[in-house]
């Protein structure tokens, strides 16, 4: 079963669990059975999707979750230890960017988000996912627009995502040094242009992207 809705939203709010309870109550499910989805690194042109599910308790919610895109690093990284350790449940995916080469971002995102949902420790009742399309689930699924201002779990689903995402890209930086991953996070600055431009792809590149893509035909000329 799936269920879909679009939210208009204020970009000042803040999220809260206002959607879990009315959604909660709709299908008269435990709020301690609602997890929020959320994705991180759908642009970068290196690098995975990264995805997570998280199911708050709303008897020891963590302060300051906001949509990660919100919050400091110093924010993001507190607050990640914070989710972890007082949430119901938590799991986080990712998908390399050889896979997302040999579908597509959409469907490697789709892909990303149920597995963090099979993941969890206890399968939710009930799904808010941020976006517009939801992945296919075995519980009914609600599609937020703008969810990670909204929802609250949401909205913790987004930091556990982007974190370690970042923390990944910058173990990157690393292995494939001169690119800068640790600053951009694969994401299409001018600094990761020049350098693409001047070391060609790494093997963390999504090949299938066309910065990329233009660069490794250049070199095969």
């Amino acid at each position: 079963m799936r269920i879909f809705e679009r939210i208009r939203h204020s970009v000042a709010a803040m999220p809260d669990l206002t959607l879990e309870t009315d959604y909660a109550r709709q299908l008269r499910v435990p709020l301690e059975t609602v997890c929020g989805i959320d994705e991180a690194g759908r642009g970068p042109w290196a690098g995975p999707i990264a995805a997570a599910a998280v199911i708050l308790n709303p008897k020891n919610l963590p302060k300051g979750i906001d949509d990660s895109k919100r919050l400091t690093h110093a924010q993001r990284e507190a607050l990640f230890d914070l989710i972890q350790d007082q949430a119901l449940a938590s799991s986080i995916v990712m998908i390399q960017a050889e896979e997302i080469d040999s579908t597509n971002i959409l469907k490697a995102t789709l892909k990303a988000m149920a597995l963090a949902v099979e993941g969890l420790s206890q399968l939710p009742r009930l799904a808010l996912v941020d976006g517009n399309r939801p992945p296919e689930l075995a519980c009914p699924a609600f599609c937020v627009v703008g969810g990670d201002h909204l929802s609250l779990s949401i909205g913790a689903a987004s930091i556990l995502a982007k974190v370690a995402r970042d923390r990944l890209m910058a173990e990157a930086d690393d292995l494939y040094p001169g690119y800068g991953f640790a600053q951009h996070k694969g994401y299409g600055t001018k600094a990761h242009q020049e350098a693409l431009s001047r070391l060609g792809p790494c093997p963390i590149h999504r090949l299938s992207y066309k910065p990329v893509a233009k660069v490794l035909a250049g070199q095969q000329n």
